[in-house]
Order: structure tokens, then C-alpha cells, then sequence
């Protein structure tokens, strides 16, 4: 086993590790695909930060006391596809972000400096194996195969590598949007689990009785899931993508996505919250009293803004097309 100071360890493929005992407890290389309803729940709630792709105007206010600084921590930051001017860095790595946190709860930036180039390049790193004590983060690396296409591939040995925590920026889902999904994500597994139970009561048919009597009301059953979906999401006001359902009225559905966008947006505020708290720490190992405070401009639409339309529609104040443009104008 090696024990050294480094940077984080790249991503690696779970079929190049061979785990031990410890290696289980610490490293999480097998993580199960979201189910139907998680899926698309995921795609929908991440789906406000892709929308913010395209818009004219800057996005981000940004307010800061070392404009250079804070140019080369975000200019840099290296995302999915390539580095990107300030404002659609931000865009983008709010959604890194969003996407981690929606999936694993946490994510995890670190801070690579060029010397010749003299630029700070931010990069994301897996959560796997890392580890916080008492201030320091230590990343567990288990035995792994490395594979070479000139010369055989090599077994490099454990390592357990201890990280700059200056250099480290962690994100966390915020606790009341975690202890929301949760409970949302339990039924929902229930759900997914069951959803094809029904087709299994049906009679069967056979060359003596090629029509046989059905006797299962398959339409109960699915009223019966829906009643059960909208329990389970009455906190995210997630609608399952049911659109066109004549089973509520569009008070219903307006209510529903006011409440969805209302947690889409706190979510990012969050993120944006920490993003300005993360930079600023880390920023301080280049300039001792540096600062940074990122916020939405008036572009994005805003928590307070929806809560007015709540409150317009509680009392038949607000068309449904009012509410309809400004929750999908995101």
C-alpha cells in the first residue's frame, strides 16, 4: 500500500479494480440504474438548468473583490465538453452540479494549477473513497489494473491519497430537498417495482379457450398507481409527465408546477450558495482576503416571484397561461 499527497485520483472503470474487505466499506463501484419513475424524475427536475443553454443576457451576477482571480478560477473550469467564457461556465457547471447532487448526493471540484501555462484548471473528481477527517480529505484507491495498448497491462497497488483540502471544493445536496427525494424515491421504487403487475392478472388465452374472461379491471389498477404517484410526489409537485390527464383540473396542475420549478430554483440557488461559499475559500490560497458572490440577475426567473403567483392563484388572481409561460419561460 502506498500512502502519499496527490491530487485526486481520475475516474476509474469498475471491471479494472479488485476489491478487498476494506475496499467494499470504502468504495462504492457498483451503483444500481434509476428505475422508470426515478429516471425520468431525474431528467425533469435536472431539466431547469438545461433550459438556461441559449438564453441572451448574462445570467450571473457576479461580485467579487479580484476580477482576475475569479476569472481564472471560472474560465477554466473544465466541464463535459471544453472550457467556456465566465457566464456559460457558471450555467454549466450549476448543472454538473445539479446532476451529481440529484444522483449522488454530493460532488466534488478540484483545483489543478498550471505553472507555464499560468492558469487554475478545475476539474471534477469521484466521490468514491473519499473520506473527510479532521479537516483533511483522504481519497482510498483500491487495487486496480492498468492497460496499456504497447506492453502488458500492469496491477498498480492500493494507495491511499491525501488531498490538498485548500485545492478541494465539495457540493451537497441541501438537507430538505434530500429528505424530500428520499421518501419520494422509496415509493417510487414500490411503484416501479409493480407497474407491469397488473398484465400479470390477465387470462391467459389458450387454443381451448381463446377468449377467455377477464376479470381484473385494468383501469382501477392504473387509477390506482396514479393516486399512489401523485401521494408520493405531492412535496416536489413532480406530474409524472401526465399532461393530458382528465383526472385533475388545470388549479391542480398549475398548483403542481409552481411547486416543481419552486424546488428546481431553490436548488439552484443552493448551488449557487455554495459555489460562491467553495470559491471563496479556495480562493484564499492566492489571495489571502478574497471573495466572490454569484447570484441570478433578473433573466432567471426567481423563488419570490413564484411564490407571488401562488399566492395570485390561491385567490383567482392569475391566468393559467400566466403561470404556464413563466414556469416554462426557464
Amino acid at each position: 500500500m502506498k500512502i502519499f499527497k496527490s491530487e485526486p485520483m481520475p475516474r476509474y472503470h469498475v471491471h479494472d479494480v479488485h476489491l478487498g474487505f476494506i475496499d467494499r466499506l470504502l468504495v462504492e463501484t457498483k451503483r444500481e440504474s434509476p428505475d422508470f419513475n426515478r429516471q425520468m424524475f431525474d431528467e425533469d427536475f435536472v431539466g431547469l438548468f438545461h433550459s438556461m443553454n441559449g438564453r441572451s443576457g448574462n445570467l450571473f451576477e457576479i461580485v467579487s473583490n479580484d476580477d482576475e482571480l475569479i476569472q481564472k478560477l471560472v474560465s477554466n473550469v473544465k466541464t463535459r465538453y471544453a472550457p467556456h467564457p465566465v457566464d456559460e461556465s457558471i450555467r454549466k457547471l450549476v448543472e454538473e452540479i445539479a446532476q451529481s447532487l440529484i444522483r449522488f448526493g454530493r460532488a466534488y471540484y478540484f483545483l489543478h494549477d498550471d505553472i507555464e501555462q499560468e492558469e487554475i484548471r478545475v476539474a471534477s473528481f469521484s466521490s468514491d473513497g473519499v473520506v473527510r477527517l479532521f479537516g483533511m480529505y483522504i481519497q482510498w484507491v483500491p487495487k486496480r489494473m492498468e492497460r496499456h495498448w504497447d506492453r502488458d497491462d500492469e496491477e498498480l497497488p492500493r494507495e491511499i491519497r491525501i488531498l490538498d483540502a485548500a485545492k478541494i471544493m465539495r457540493f451537497d445536496m441541501p438537507t430538505s430537498i434530500k429528505r424530500m427525494l428520499s421518501a419520494q424515491n422509496r415509493t417510487l421504487a414500490v411503484l416501479d417495482k409493480h407497474q407491469f403487475w397488473g398484465a400479470k392478472n390477465y387470462s391467459q388465452a389458450t387454443h381451448e379457450n381463446p377468449n377467455p374472461t377477464n376479470y381484473f379491471d385494468f383501469r382501477v389498477w392504473r387509477d390506482t398507481l396514479d393516486r399512489a404517484l401523485y401521494r408520493a410526489t405531492r412535496s416536489t409537485g413532480w406530474n409524472g409527465r401526465k399532461y393530458d390527464s382528465s383526472k385533475h383540473s388545470d388549479f391542480f396542475d398549475c398548483h403542481r408546477l409552481i411547486r416543481f420549478r419552486r424546488n428546481q430554483l431553490l436548488l439552484r440557488d443552493d448551488i449557487l450558495n455554495q459555489l460562491s461559499r467553495e470559491l471563496s475559500r479556495v480562493g484564499k490560497s492566492y489571495k489571502v482576503e478574497f471573495s466572490v458572490e454569484i447570484s441570478g440577475t433578473d433573466q432567471l426567473p426567481s423563488v419570490a416571484h413564484l411564490n407571488e403567483l401562488e399566492v395570485r392563484l390561491a385567490h383567482e388572481e392569475v391566468t393559467f397561461k400566466e403561470i404556464i409561460d413563466y414556469c416554462y419561460k426557464l
